[in-house]
């Protein structure tokens, strides 16, 4: 049917902003047109432009038998025209209704939903592609759906229906079945199409698709009407899919500082976005210039001078914002900022290239040999940790970039020390740009108590860090704020923070270390309008993950970030790739890796790999990725994609952290309540049992690489392969290659291996059996296949006071002391312990667990101890490096060679691998494990009559008790005392 639009026709039009209800203005020069209905389009939108291409015309956009341009309810009864329905009849339902020709009399009003599912602050639709909106529920064919849109972001919800300037997208259900997501979509969005949570599927009708683009760039819902136009449901609309349909060629285009003094952002939904051009760092002196939009990639660009570098800027984004519910002018930085002013307020302009930001030498850094990433023995650090009690820096550089350029200093000298040991990486926790410590020393406050002088077991030590702890100088940094600026509170100065980082990374290269980078990607600091947050002020509800009600996914911690969204995936891939190229980084360790998809990890090898010495400077197949593959959250078991998991990277190359041997050696978990749950390297050895059995397994799988086919006599007496090895439900093998395991003991998370063993071992074992149980355990590590990794301090009894979180316990809790010795109350406590209790926020629950050993003097270890434990763990590197036997490089040469004859004792660990050919030097290599409180002397009936002596290293050792392990070649025996580990060599 034909419902002709004569002059003089009236309509119901949008109120002014700031003013309730609508108006009714007469347009008395509307040329004569039409629109269709049929009877299948009752509930449809309908746009037309009145008044042709001229200046004065109009547009009009209305529903089906519905009001034009959905009215918002007017506050009391218009004039009508003589063809609409009774004012008292509108004073009920609140819509026009329009005599269409053709038709009998007036079509009737509908009275208004009054129980409508409305609540605009939610998002429950999704818009997956430029033609797909996944409707939450299934789609009634009954019902009309339809996009309604506001490029003034006004819509709202009132008595029953919307009100604001609502314009409308038809939607039809999908072909695909009635309302049906299709195949090819439940793969792409598999949360969709999950039981009890499936989602129907509705189609843009193609009349309306060229309104697509206009309507992402304001306020967006999904509305479902009933048969009778009664409004059933609104809902706010997710947008990712569709921005990355339809802004697909984003992905290709050059943002950020984009050279000389150009600038370009992604912020396809913005309504206008200007550059700010600051004359300072500080100042409010500033001028605002005009971006151009791309609009097919969703780009604004500036082209500037080159006089525009080293200026401060800011991106002014004009936006709907979801979580202000209304279109928004942002300041906002830029998520591409290569430097920010200090406080990280304003971006800054720069070319990294420039010689003033390079330390001398920078283009012909010279870097230690590459290892195969299962050869890598890597030393977890943090920045402020190595310097921040060191004395021997200048007290301006402690707790600095600066730090790692004295080289005379007690911790370069060790770094130095480490590395011709064996050691070939340090990981640096975070040191991009986070949002925890304040830049300026200036702008920090210290604890003001006498932390060294008040009792081990006191909580006042705690209770003062706290009082400062969001104003001190240490945080572990895992709050993202910018992901490719060095962190400025690392710097002498904020403002030097590009150049002191890459002193840095040089200093350590010349020790002879090669620098990984650990990196937080999965989350920001903060999301929504808040002021920490950057990536949501410019694209608002894109880069973060959203639950299906359009909350902000929270399972890392914070707000989760979406690397599955095709620009948030683009971001880590051109950030990693940054920092490689420019700051010469040679590893990086994702945080929480598990949710990322795994193509998103290898699109990021993909592009290191391309990297090359003649083109770019570096070497970016040296480069080492290894990360956290756990699986849990909204993302868990595929929930969205396949993960960067254990499992899932199996194969890679890419390394995956096993929680398989951390256990088995340290005993329970790292949620237990009760902290003294003993393992293989804790004290389980002298409790033999089913418990210590299954842990040997574990060890056993974890030194040959936790490889899922690598078989082996397991505590059944029967063959097994990894796979079929339990770990709490689940198989614990699953690396299929060596350079897919990252074995440790111990990290920054949870209690240092020092405080475990206090918590786990009995009270009264004496301190020289502490060191000999630590030095087990790192050999665990060390000693096996797969990528070694070592918590800084692990080596000298590090301990942090019994805190398993010491993320916000400032420099007291995670003090690294280089010098055991006594030069006044602080060093005197050799290693950290006996600092009070733990924080409470964290720790409070296993306080009365705690009390006891920190009051014990016996259990604070002194220089003898410390440096004991040093030298055992510098022999353990030494051995590692001296066979290639220690990194077969290969699941096949790993079940070929390495094996495990019985050791006919619990608590006892032997390990053969088979070194012909591999170590010219050597025939084999055994390596015993006593985890007992006794001399071990398993017998190997194929060492009758060999050649066998302890390693030479072992041999040449300070420690008498290890000298003390010997080899019978008469019967094949070989002796080890208690909780020790020996090696031995078999040669030709």
């Amino acid at each position: 049917m034909s419902a002709p639009m004569t002059p003089n026709a009236r309509a119901t039009w949008p109120s002014t902003p700031g003013r309730s209800g609508s108006e009714t203005r007469s347009r008395s020069s509307i040329p004569t047109t039409s629109f269709s209905c049929d009877t299948n389009s009752v509930g449809h939108s309908f746009r037309a432009r009145y008044g042709g291409g001229s200046r004065n015309g109009c547009n009009l956009s209305g529903t089906c038998g519905k009001a034009l341009h959905e009215p918002a309810r007017p506050a009391a009864p218009p004039a009508y025209p003589a063809h609409r329905t009774r004012p008292s009849d509108l004073g009920v339902t609140g819509h026009d209704v329009w005599k269409l020709s053709g038709v009998d009399g007036n079509l009737p009003p509908q009275p208004a939903a009054t129980g409508a599912d409305a609540d605009l602050s939610r998002a429950t639709a999704q818009w997956i592609d430029r033609d797909t909106v996944a409707w939450r529920g299934a789609v009634a064919a009954a019902n009309h759906y339809a996009l309604a849109y506001s490029p003034r972001g006004d819509i709202g919800y009132d008595r029953g229906d919307l009100t604001g300037d609502v314009r409308l997208i038809r939607l039809t259900p999908a072909p695909d079945g009635p309302g049906r997501l299709s195949d090819a979509q439940k793969a792409a969005w598999p949360h969709l199409a999950s039981p009890g949570g499936a989602y129907g599927a509705l189609t843009v009708d193609p009349r309306d698709a060229g309104l697509v683009r206009d309507a992402l760039r304001g306020q967006v819902l999904a509305i479902e009407r009933g048969p009778s136009g009664a409004l059933l449901t609104a809902t706010g609309v997710q947008i990712p899919g569709v921005l990355d349909d339809l802004y697909s060629g984003a992905a290709t285009v050059p943002l950020g500082p984009t050279g000389g003094g150009g600038l370009a952002v992604w912020a396809p939904t913005a309504r206008r976005v200007e550059l700010a051009l600051y004359d300072g760092p500080s100042t409010d002196r500033r001028t605002v210039h005009r971006m151009r939009r791309d609009d097919a990639t969703g780009v604004w660009s500036a082209d500037g001078p080159a006089s525009w570098r080293g200026r401060h800027y800011t991106y002014l984004v004009t936006v709907y914002a979801p979580a202000a519910g209304k279109i928004v002018t942002n300041e906002v930085t830029d998520p591409y900022s290569l430097s920010v002013s200090a406080g990280s307020g304003r971006s800054q302009i720069v070319d990294l290239d420039d010689p003033s930001l390079r330390p001398e030498g920078w283009t012909a850094l010279k870097k230690p040999p590459a290892v195969r990433q299962d050869q890598a023995t890597i030393y977890e650090l943090h920045v402020r940790d190595f310097s921040a009690s060191d004395a021997t820096v200048p007290a301006a550089e402690r707790g600095t970039y600066k730090a790692f350029t004295q080289t005379g200093s007690a911790g370069m000298t060790e770094l130095r020390s480490l590395a011709e040991d064996g050691l070939t990486h340090v990981h640096l926790l975070p040191v991009f740009d986070f949002a925890t410590v304040p830049d300026r020393k200036a702008d920090r406050t210290e604890p003001g108590c006498d932390l060294a002088a008040l009792p081990p077991d006191s909580d006042r030590q705690q209770a003062c860090v706290a009082e400062t702890a969001a104003k001190d100088s240490f945080n572990w940094g895992y709050d993202p704020l910018h992901y490719t600026v060095p962190e400025g509170s690392y710097a002498t100065d904020p403002d030097r923070r590009i150049k002191e980082f890459r002193e840095m990374v040089a200093g350590l290269n010349g020790a002879g270390l090669r620098v990984v980078m650990d990196v937080v990607y999965n989350h920001t600091h903060a999301a929504g309008q808040e002021p920490t947050s950057v990536l949501d002020r410019v694209v608002p509800g894109y880069y973060h993950r959203l639950m299906d009600d359009g909350t902000v996914a929270a399972s890392t911690c914070c707000a989760n970030t979406a690397p599955e969204h095709a620009m948030m995936g683009r971001l880590v891939v051109d950030s990693i790739v940054t920092w490689a190229k420019e700051y010469k980084v040679d590893g990086f360790r994702f945080d929480l890796m598990g949710h990322h998809p795994k193509a998103n990890i290898l699109a990021v090898r993909e592009a290191l790999d391309a990297l090359t010495p003649g083109k770019d400077g570096v070497d970016g197949k040296s480069i080492i990725l290894y990360g956290e593959g756990w699986n849990f959250g909204e993302v868990a078991d595929g929930a969205r994609f396949e993960q960067a998991t254990q499992a899932n990277m199996a194969g890679t190359g890419i390394g995956t952290f096993s929680d398989r041997l951390r256990d088995a050696v340290r005993g329970g978990t790292p949620f237990d309540a009760d902290p003294g749950v003993r393992g293989f390297g804790s004290g389980l050895g002298d409790e033999p049992g089913d418990r210590l059995a299954h842990y040997e397994d574990l060890v056993k799988l974890g030194l040959a690489g936790n490889l899922r086919d690598f078989t082996f006599t397991g505590s059944s007496g029967t063959p097994v392969k990894g796979s079929e090895v339990d770990y709490n439900g689940g198989p614990a093998g699953y690396a299929a290659v060596p350079g897919d395991t990252v074995t440790y003991v111990d990290a920054h998370d949870n209690e240092t291996l020092f405080d475990a063993l206090v918590f786990k071992l009995p009270k009264d074992t004496p301190m020289a059996d502490r060191v000999r149980m630590q030095s087990l355990s790192l050999a665990t590590v060390l000693l096996g296949q797969g990528t070694a990794f070592v918590h800084a301090g692990s080596e000298r009894l590090r301990s942090k006071s019994l805190d398993r979180n010491s993320y916000d316990s400032g420099d007291w809790f995670n003090r690294l002391l280089w010098d055991c010795r006594p030069k006044g109350p602080e060093s005197a406590q050799g290693n950290g312990f006996g600092g009070g209790l733990p924080p409470a926020k964290d720790n409070e629950a296993r306080w009365p667990y705690a009390r006891p050993l920190l009051a014990d003097p016996a259990l604070r270890p002194g220089c003898a101890a410390i440096r004991a434990a040093r030298a055992r763990f510098g022999e353990l590197l030494r051995i590692r490096r001296s066979s290639p036997a220690f990194s077969l490089g290969s699941a096949a040469e790993i079940g070929r060679r390495v094996s495990f004859p019985p050791s006919g004792a619990p608590g006892v660990i032997v390990m053969r691998i088979d070194a012909t050919g591999v170590d010219p030097a050597n025939k084999a290599i055994y390596v015993v494990f006593n985890a007992t409180g006794k001399t071990a002397a398993p017998t190997v009936p194929a060492l009758k009559g060999a050649r066998v002596a302890l390693h030479p290293v072992q041999a040449a050792s300070d420690d008498p008790v290890v000298r003390q392990a010997s080899a019978d070649p008469a019967t094949g025996t070989l002796a080890v005392p208690a909780r020790t580990v020996a090696v031995f060599t078999e040669t030709p």
